[in-house]
């Protein structure tokens, strides 16, 4: 009831301090939205001044463009008032005065040969420090593109160098003349850069602006005018597109005094109003929710309080110097305590069995130090209250609060108890599968083994009888060592006899699952009786390779015995008499052990990596076919008239509760390889 109350107190507080928070919104949206509209207001100036300026440079370059074209029809007429050399010079030089923008006429032959030239009167000695002809590659470039767009052509700009260090950019254009239908060489025109930017823009619309030409780059190629401003600088930049060249325009301007449009007040105003409606509004949504929210903690303090009572998984918190902070009631079911007896507890705690108090000590201060286990979980053992213990599962994790600075440990407790008890049933459950395979099994060679024991029967009665004769002879002495002789041969087949029967006794004797370590040679011995029966009624000869330096196997003998048994029958009957042929060398079953080269991980801890050994049993048969292959370990599959199919389904089940695996391949150029892995001892 007191943590109701408390609840109840701090979420009071809480719906008072998110008032505050709101009127400091509120307040905060308000300033927001002036300094918003401001924002907008010198964006739109900013704007409609790019806008304008952009507007203007597209004006200059269309005025450019136009100079140039008139220019054109201007040098045209030149060659209609002027057709001759002679009568050329004069009429040019008046074009020059004319025209600042440009330098230099020239008029040359259809092979680009100079027939006659004038220079312009307002700059002497242009080809002072550089021989005309280091421009005539930009010459033959432009006149080249003239023909063949039969019309004007420019050449890309170039810097000329004048005497007294200076220099100008200039830009050559290619005029095609013809005269009665026919090519009489070309027109050939120096432009300026910056006698283009002064003589064919408008003055006016260039005051208090910058203009030049420049490179894509921005590197500036020739200058008209430029802006000095305090404010921060407009440009804008667009394409001189001349047939054979394109130059960029660049023009600048300081951006005007920043001033709001006419609407922001009116904006302002309404903005203020509405944020002062929504200020009532939200207030009285707000009382609205206050009522709700205390009663939406109350509901949902029960919810969570009723879900933590109905798990059946224990719950427990743990600060970071181990004591308990929190216990659901299922945990306290399972260790047989009370929450009151178990929040506020250290170390040790009480349901850790005594005998093993510093190891889970140990536990923790790893877990403590920042090593913590992994998220899977891990088991241990508890001890109840009465003494009784139980095997559980504990996964834990970090317990972050709101501030993310972790606090402790969140721990959930699963009680494994009755999945002990299932594994126990399906463990004996199996142990009896495999009594019964290996009956089956027996069953399945009870001919071979009538036929091994009929031999050692026959001679010990062949040899008793000739005894008896020997001792009812009264006409002579019966020799004493024929005697010894017929008696040590009785004894031998005897013993023959009873290796056979030892040998089925031992292996269908159920024993307990004990895992030992055995050596590899070991495990082939006791298997090799029963294998030879089979071998030596088939015509099959038996091939045992072992590598030598193989270690122990850490394993439960039987059950490897009957593994390589299977595997070995199995092999010997993949191979029917007259398949391999009965006197070829291809009638062999090997059986071979080494030592794996597949190592396991490091452990933790740092433990040495662990060795493995393989066993491979290869026939020489027919193979595996796709079909038989995908249902090769499916219980009750077989092949064989008298078989159960539940052979190899039972050598995996072995093999992977062992920690190995079993896998097959064919085998070159015929057969079949099985192999299995175990681990070394």
């Amino acid at each position: 009831m007191t943590s109701v109350v408390v609840s109840k107190a701090s979420t009071r507080s809480s719906l008072r301090s998110r008032r505050w928070l709101l009127w400091g919104a509120l307040l905060a949206l308000v300033l927001a939205l002036l300094g918003v509209l401001v924002f907008l207001a010198g964006e739109y100036e900013e704007g409609r001044d790019q806008a304008a300026l952009e507007r203007d440079a597209a004006q200059v370059a269309s005025d450019i463009r136009g100079e140039l074209i008139r220019n054109v029809q201007t040098l045209q007429s030149l060659h209609s008032v002027a057709p001759t050399t002679d009568s050329w010079a004069t009429p040019a030089a008046e074009l020059l005065t004319a025209h600042r923008e440009m330098v230099r006429l020239e008029w040359r032959s259809n092979t680009h040969a100079l027939l006659v030239h004038r220079d312009t009167p307002y700059l002497a000695n242009l080809s002072g420090y550089l021989h005309r002809d280091q421009a005539l590659p930009d010459v033959r470039q432009a006149c080249e593109n003239a023909r063949r767009l039969s019309g004007p052509a420019f050449s890309p700009s170039y810097f000329w160098p004048l005497s007294g260090g200076q220099g100008l950019e200039l830009m050559e254009m290619c005029l095609p003349v013809v005269r009665a239908g026919a090519p009489n060489g070309f027109l050939v025109v120096t432009y300026t850069l910056p006698g283009v930017l002064t003589e064919l823009t408008n003055k006016a619309m260039l005051q208090g602006r910058g203009l030049a030409f420049t490179e894509p780059d921005g590197t500036r190629l020739a200058l008209h005018s430029t802006v000095t401003s305090s404010r921060r600088l407009l440009q804008a930049s667009i394409l001189l597109d001349l047939p054979g060249h394109t130059l960029m325009l660049r023009m600048e301007s300081p951006r005007q005094a920043v001033g709001l449009f006419p609407n922001v007040l009116t904006a302002v105003v309404g903005a203020l109003s509405l944020a002062l409606l929504a200020v009532l509004a939200l207030l009285g949504r707000d009382m609205r929710r206050r009522q709700r929210a205390e009663l939406d903690v109350a509901d949902a303090l029960a919810f969570r309080k009723a879900m933590e009572n109905s798990l059946v998984t224990g719950l427990r918190a743990r600060a970071m110097d181990g004591r308990i902070t929190y216990v659901n009631p299922a945990f306290c079911q399972m260790v047989g305590y009370s929450a009151e007896q178990l929040i506020g507890t250290g170390l040790p705690a009480p349901w850790w069995p005594p005998e093993l108090v510093d190891e889970y000590q140990q536990r923790l201060a790893v877990r403590l130090a920042g090593q913590t286990l992994p998220r899977e979980g891990y088991e241990s053992v508890f001890q109840r209250s009465d003494g009784t213990r139980f095997p559980v599962l504990i996964i834990e994790a970090p317990l972050i609060d709101a501030q993310g600075v972790q606090t402790g440990y969140m721990s959930a407790i699963l009680d494994l108890t009755e999945q002990r008890r299932v594994e126990d049933i399906n463990r004996a459950s199996q142990d009896r599968l495999q009594a019964t395979a290996r009956l089956a099994t027996v069953g399945e060679m009870a001919s071979l083994l009538s036929h091994e024991l009929n031999q050692p029967l026959a001679a010990i009665a062949s040899y008793a009888t000739g005894t008896l004769n020997l001792l009812q002879d009264t006409t002579q002495a019966a020799p004493q060592a024929d005697l010894q002789l017929a008696m040590r041969r009785i004894s031998e087949q005897a013993e023959r006899a009873g290796r056979v029967i030892k040998s089925v006794a031992d292996f269908v004797r159920r024993r307990e699952q004990v895992r030992e370590a055995v050596a590899p040679q070991s495990l082939i011995d006791a298997i090799a009786p029963l294998l030879g029966l089979q071998a030596k009624k088939q015509g099959i000869r038996v091939q045992i390779e072992l590598a030598p330096g193989v270690p122990p196997v850490l394993c439960d003998r039987t059950m490897v015995e009957q593994v390589l048994l299977n595997l070995a029958r199995n092999g010997m009957q993949a191979m029917p008499e007259g398949d391999p042929p009965s006197r070829s060398a291809e009638r062999l079953l090997t059986v071979s052990v080494r030592q794996s080269r597949l190592q396991s991980g490091v452990l933790v801890g740092g433990l040495a990596q662990k060795s493995w050994v393989e066993f491979a049993v290869t026939d020489r048969g027919h193979g595996l076919s796709a079909d038989v292959q995908a249902k090769l370990f499916t219980p009750f599959f077989t092949t064989k008239a008298e078989g159960m199919g539940l052979g190899l389904s039972l050598c995996r089940t072995v093999i992977e509760q062992h920690g190995g695996a079993l896998t097959h391949e064919p085998f070159l150029p015929r057969g079949t390889v099985f192999r299995f892995t175990l681990p070394g001892a």
